[in-house]
């Protein structure tokens, strides 16, 4: 199983792997600022950037830290990362491929982990978690960035439907509760979260991951077939863009 969805993930994200180097929505945004906010205070840390994606944790990280390992299941979003860090003159950003659940680091090897964006495709949260546990040496800061679902089950409920329909590597976004208590199974200390609102375009949304048409015309059934307080909680537009809520939460390892 673990295989299995692993090669949905990457097929649906390698080939677009210079989409999401391009993406805007990825590009910029508090919790990026935040990062190289965390990162000034640790000049000469080893920082890993967990599902690194397009790479854009790692750009904000890297002037001011040591060296930035770039970490991602796909090799085509490796490539174009090490492409785009060589492109702005990044000479400390280096890449590994692994998948979340085992990462071929040591023990305390990192000073520092970011994880952005990327947690909602792995098939096991709290392995994942633990891994990232595993490589951060004690006491070392760590920030998790994610989409944030909410409480209410028909709002969770909406949201999962059109992630998954749009992409079949989706898993879940997790409720803030659920981050947290899955944050501090793995050893994790909470010190600091914080909430923003991202709005969606939804033309580039579904074109960023190739949803193929029959699946673009469901997720825009669903939203005109939404409930009154499903459309006011995602603020849905006529033509299907929205909004999410995306948590950082601040760790340190325990």
């Amino acid at each position: 199983m673990q295989r299995a969805h692993n090669t949905i993930v990457d097929h649906q994200f390698g080939p677009q792997a210079q989409a999401y180097v391009a993406s805007a929505i990825h590009s910029s945004g508090p919790d990026l600022e935040r990062l190289a906010t965390i990162a000034i205070a640790h000049p000469a840390a080893m920082v890993l950037d967990l599902g690194c994606g397009g790479g854009h944790a790692s750009y904000a990280l890297a002037p001011h830290v040591a060296k930035v390992v770039a970490c991602d299941l796909s090799g085509e979003m490796l490539a174009a990362v090490a492409a785009e860090a060589a492109r702005r003159n990044i000479a400390n950003i280096a890449t590994r491929q692994a998948a979340a659940e085992h990462l071929p680091f040591t023990d305390g090897a990192f000073d520092m982990l970011a994880c952005r964006m990327s947690a909602h495709h792995w098939q096991d949260l709290d392995a994942g978690l633990r891994e990232a546990r595993r490589v951060l040496k004690r006491g070392a800061p760590a920030v998790f960035i994610d989409v944030i679902s909410h409480g209410d089950p028909a709002l969770d409920t909406h949201l999962q439907a059109v992630e998954l329909l749009r992409d079949p590597s989706h898993v879940r976004d997790y409720r803030f509760e659920e981050w947290s208590a899955a944050l501090t199974r793995a050893g994790f200390a909470m010190r600091r979260t914080a909430i923003h609102a991202l709005p969606m375009e939804f033309a580039s949304w579904v074109a960023r991951m190739r949803t193929p048409p029959a699946h673009v015309v469901a997720i825009r059934s669903l939203q005109s077939g939404a409930s009154s307080a499903v459309r006011r909680a995602f603020d849905i537009a006529d033509d299907g863009s929205f909004t999410i809520q995306i948590g950082t939460f601040e760790l340190e390892a325990c």
